[in-house]
C-alpha cells in the first residue's frame, strides 16, 4: 500500500464539518486506489492561494510530515491548477494528486471492456493536456502507483500535438462503437427496460446479484462497477432488462462526465430508473442530489422513479447508546413500518426500505418493480393487459 496524506480546505463555502465528510471520501477513494492514508491535513483560509492552493504555514507543516514519515504521494480535496500542482512537486519532491486525478486513477484501475478503457483514457488526455509541461520534470522518475496508470507513463516525449491527436482519434474510436451499442440496444427487443442509478458504493450490484440471480461484480470500494451491465429479469411472469450503471459521486470530473455520457446512454433510455440510497450514511441526503444533478445533466431524469433505501441493516439510530445497558436501542428496533412512518419515505412516490446483502423487503422491493414495470409495459402494449394480471391479483413471491 502507498503511503499517503490528504489534504482539504474550509473556506466560507465549505464548513469544517463538510471538509471532514470530503476527507472522509477522499480516504476510502485513496484506499480504492492502493493508498493508506497516514493522516489528514486541514487548511483554513479565505481564498486559495494561487501558487500552491495551501498557506505557507501549512505547506511547511506538510514538507516536515512527509520528510520524517517517508510519504510517497500527497493528495488534495479540491481540483489543483497546472501550476499549483508543479510548484507543490517542487517544494515537496514526491507524487502530487487532486481529487480528479485519484478518480480518474481508479477508473483506470476498474476499466475491464475496450469501451470503458477507450473512455478513461480520453477523460485522462484531456485532463493531462493542460499539465504536460509540468509532467514532463517529475512523471520521469515515477515508477508507476497511484496516479500513475494510463497515459502518463508513456505520454512524456510528446507535445500537446500529438495529445490532440489522440484525443481526436479516441473522440472517433467511441462514436463508432456507440453505433454499435445502439444496434446492440435497438436488437433487444420490445422489453421495459430498467437502470439502477445511484451514488458509488450504495450496493446496486449486490441488489441487481439478488433479483437478477446473476454473478455481477460487486465489493465494498468506489466504483467498484464501470461498465453497464444489463441482464434479463424474469419477475413472475414478466420479463424485462434491467441495467447495472457506474456509480456517481461528488465533485465528479468534468471529463468523466463528458467521457461516460455514452455509457450512462442505458439511463437515458430507460423507461424506469431504480435509484439507490444508502440509507445507512450520514450524507444521503446530498447523495441523492448528487445523482439527481448528474441525471438531469445527462438528460435522464422525469422518468418513472423507485427510491430504494438500501443498507437498513446498517442504519444506527439517533438514539442509540452502546453504553445503555437497560434500554436495547439498536438499528434492530427500526421497523420496517417504523420506517414508513419517517419523512424519509415521504421523499418520492414510490419509496422502499431493504437489505440487498440481508435480503430484507426483497419481496416487497420486487412486487413494486413488477407494478411499475407492469404500467408501463400495458400503456405501451394494451393488447397484452391479460397477460399479466394485476399485483393484488397474482402471487408470484
Amino acid at each position: 500500500m502507498e503511503k499517503t496524506i490528504i489534504v482539504g480546505l474550509v473556506n466560507k463555502n465549505q464548513n469544517l464539518k463538510k471538509s471532514q465528510e470530503y476527507l472522509d471520501e477522499l480516504e476510502f477513494l485513496s484506499y480504492t486506489a492502493g493508498g493508506t492514508v497516514e493522516k489528514r491535513f486541514i487548511q483554513r483560509i479565505e481564498s486559495p492561494n494561487p501558487a500552491t492552493l495551501i498557506g505557507k504555514g501549512k505547506m511547511e507543516e506538510i514538507s516536515t510530515y512527509v520528510k520524517a514519515m517517508d510519504i510517497q504521494t500527497i493528495i488534495f480535496d479540491d481540483e489543483l491548477s497546472p501550476a499549483q500542482e508543479k510548484n507543490i512537486s517542487k517544494i515537496l519532491k514526491i507524487k502530487v494528486l487532486d481529487r480528479t486525478n485519484l478518480i480518474l486513477d481508479i477508473f483506470a484501475q476498474r476499466a475491464k471492456t475496450s469501451y470503458a478503457r477507450t473512455q478513461v483514457e480520453l477523460a485522462q488526455c484531456q485532463y493531462l493536456l493542460p499539465r504536460l509541461r509540468g509532467m514532463w520534470t517529475h512523471l520521469e522518475r515515477q515508477k508507476g502507483g497511484i496516479g500513475m496508470r494510463g497515459p502518463g507513463e508513456t505520454e512524456i516525449e510528446t507535445d500537446r500535438r500529438i495529445v490532440r491527436d489522440k484525443i481526436a482519434l479516441l473522440k472517433s474510436k467511441i462514436k463508432t462503437i456507440d453505433k454499435q451499442m445502439s444496434v446492440q440496444r435497438g436488437n433487444r427487443g420490445k422489453l421495459i427496460r430498467a437502470a439502477l442509478v445511484g451514488y458509488t458504493n450504495v450496493g446496486k450490484s449486490t441488489l441487481m446479484n439478488s433479483i437478477s440471480k446473476s454473478s455481477v461484480f460487486a465489493e465494498d470500494k468506489l466504483f467498484a462497477t464501470l461498465d453497464t451491465t444489463t441482464r434479463k429479469v424474469v419477475i413472475g411472469n414478466l420479463p424485462f432488462l434491467l441495467g447495472d450503471t457506474v456509480g456517481f459521486i461528488r465533485k465528479l470530473p468534468t471529463q468523466l462526465i463528458e467521457s461516460f455520457k455514452s455509457t450512462l446512454d442505458e439511463v437515458r433510455e430507460a423507461d424506469l430508473l431504480i435509484h439507490v440510497v444508502d440509507i445507512s450514511h450520514p450524507s444521503f441526503q446530498e447523495h441523492m442530489d448528487s445523482v439527481n444533478k448528474i441525471l438531469e445533466e445527462i438528460e435522464g431524469s422525469n422518468k418513472p422513479t423507485i427510491v430504494v433505501f438500501n443498507k437498513i441493516d446498517n442504519y444506527k439510530r439517533v438514539d442509540y447508546d452502546e453504553t445503555d445497558l437497560i434500554n436495547d436501542y439498536s438499528e434492530k428496533n427500526f421497523s420496517l413500518d417504523e420506517w414508513k412512518e419517517t419523512w424519509i419515505s415521504k421523499l418520492g412516490d414510490n419509496v422502499l426500505f431493504i437489505s440487498a446483502t440481508k435480503k430484507i423487503n426483497l419481496d416487497e422491493f420486487k412486487k413494486t418493480v413488477y407494478r411499475e414495470v407492469r404500467k408501463i409495459h400495458i400503456k405501451r402494449y394494451p393488447y397484452n393487459n391479460f397477460l399479466y394480471p394485476d399485483i393484488d391479483k397474482f402471487d408470484f413471491i
